[in-house]
């Protein structure tokens, strides 16, 4: 029930779906005697479109999230183990076109590439399915094992996990494939406005992680001011940030995880 309503609630949430929902709701009020409410409607849906998309205000809303963790110190020694979460690569497009499709978060497969060949002795995880509601048997997984061979990662070192549908399956099947151990120490490998929210279940999962974030999208607080030029790239950015705040919110609510905005383990 969890991932049907991510899936349709929480995307009918994300400000483009909701604005662009608003102006035609608008367009269908013109028809009736609520004509005046209608134009408003419709009026304050492309306003507010405008202000989404050209305005710095996705990066505002998503700054916080890319901060919350630093880089990984790498001074503190080799790790046992590196997991990527999925996200990378799109299965349903995959499948059509017979290889792996990446989307704008091939920074996991690649910052994976380079740990492990940085750290040759380290097991590599990828946990990713299919994120989609409705889908057939196209999964992450399928194809990020390839891609990891052709990027000199032996497949010897590789376990992969394609059941997951989100976050929250990552963490709990990762960690019943993995079995980490005692004084283990493990990677893991998301986007950096993705880590919160990762963190924080695996935390609950019991599987005790250090974040190594990747594919940032802004460029630090210069983007705070910086207005765009191109509306589907501003909302788009906006909708990222949006949905993990909405993750953060409904998965502290159903006890997923034991604290609203995860960051860095205490020193």
């Amino acid at each position: 029930m969890f991932f049907v309503l991510s899936k349709t609630l929480g995307t009918m949430l994300l400000p483009s779906n909701f604005l662009i929902g608003i102006g035609l709701v608008g367009v269908i009020l013109l028809a009736s005697r609520w004509a005046a409410l209608g134009r408003r409607l419709m009026l304050a849906s492309i306003v507010l479109l405008i202000i989404c998309g050209f305005s710095p205000l996705g990066g505002w809303v998503l700054y916080p999230l890319e901060q919350r963790f630093p880089p990984w110190d790498a001074s503190h020694g080799a790790p046992d183990g590196i997991l990527v979460l999925g996200g990378a690569i799109a299965p349903e497009r995959s499948e059509a076109r017979g290889l792996a499709v990446f989307t704008d978060s091939a920074d996991r497969i690649i910052a994976t590439a380079e740990l492990a060949h940085r750290y040759p002795n380290a097991r590599i995880v990828f946990s990713g399915g299919s994120a989609s509601l409705i889908s057939g048997d196209a999964r992450e997984a399928d194809y990020a094992g390839a891609v990891f061979e052709s990027l000199g990662v032996a497949k010897e070192r590789l376990t992969i996990e394609r059941r997951s549908r989100n976050t929250l399956e990552n963490a709990e099947f990762s960690k019943a494939l993995v079995a980490p151990k005692s004084g283990e120490r493990w990677l893991l490998v998301t986007s950096a406005f993705h880590m919160p929210r990762a963190v924080g279940l695996f935390r609950k999962a019991g599987f005790k992680v250090e974040p190594y974030p990747v594919d940032w999208r802004t460029g630090g607080r210069a983007d705070l001011w910086r207005f765009g030029t191109n509306l589907d790239r501003g909302l788009a950015r906006l909708d990222v940030a949006v949905r993990e705040w909405i993750g953060l919110v409904a998965y502290r609510v159903t006890g997923n995880t034991g604290e609203f905005f995860p960051g860095p383990d205490p020193q």
